[in-house]
């Protein structure tokens, strides 16, 4: 896999595993409940993790890459920091090492309150205005949409999200060189992630020349609003550049 001549690195993503929010149908969006230790992974998620390590670590050898060459990027939410975990324990990583490093930035989209720690099931006690857990996450794909630069009621927008998506990766880009580096996050900010990467290696002009210049210089309706099309499975593992 050639590597884009303005990154410095190579790129995998992965989607974090079944978490135990999952099961519930729960939406944990905001740091401060993500990263409580009840929210990691369900058991079935730890099994996905496991099996994306060994892919991951397939593709490694595939492609001649050595493990002192790896880097793990990760969320801070507790399902993401697990996956994570579990993705250095199969490449006999240690994860309280300097390969392993967790990136606030890559945190979950925040849904906003509406949202928060509600299930399908308390939403209809709480309101029949309301629409089921999955429903309305389609309603706000369907507003990304429309506008990715709208926010839901007290949330981020894709456009909130694509900036410190781009924010991690200027960092990581500026850390590292010459890695190989797996980006541990959630269903949405992947999705942007990968629109935003995807559409950066694309774009031409002279003043796109940086990795910053390029995102910046995508981030816009026509482009955002089409995240979706790069949605993941929990514990999915994508080569990305």
């Amino acid at each position: 896999m050639a590597t884009t001549p303005f990154f410095r690195n190579k790129y995998w993503v992965l989607r974090h595993g079944k978490s135990i929010p999952n099961e519930k149908g729960l939406v944990v969006s905001s740091l401060e409940n993500g990263t409580r230790p009840e929210y990691q992974l369900a058991s079935e998620g730890v099994n996905q993790a496991q099996l994306a390590g060994e892919l991951f670590l397939k593709e490694l050898n595939e492609n001649n890459i050595p493990l002192e060459n790896v880097r793990i990027c990760y969320s801070p939410f507790s399902r993401t920091t697990h996956t994570a975990k579990v993705v250095a324990s199969v490449l006999n990583i240690p994860f309280e090492g300097p390969q392993c490093k967790v990136i606030e930035d890559l945190r979950e989209r925040f849904f906003g309150p509406t949202f928060e720690l509600m299930s399908h099931d308390k939403h209809l006690k709480v309101s029949l205005f309301l629409l089921p857990f999955y429903e309305q996450y389609a309603e706000i794909w369907a507003l990304d949409e429309k506008d990715p630069f709208m926010r839901p009621e007290g949330g981020e927008s894709v456009n909130d999200v694509a900036s410190r998506l781009a924010s991690a990766m200027v960092s990581i880009e500026s850390e590292f060189q010459g890695c190989s580096i797996l980006v541990v996050s959630h269903g949405d900010p992947l999705q942007i992630l990968q629109t935003l990467l995807n559409a950066a290696k694309e774009i031409t002009g002279p003043n796109v020349n940086g990795l910053d210049s390029r995102i910046q210089a995508v981030r816009v309706p026509k482009i955002l609003s089409q995240h979706r099309k790069c949605s993941l499975l929990t514990g999915e593992l994508r080569a990305v550049v």
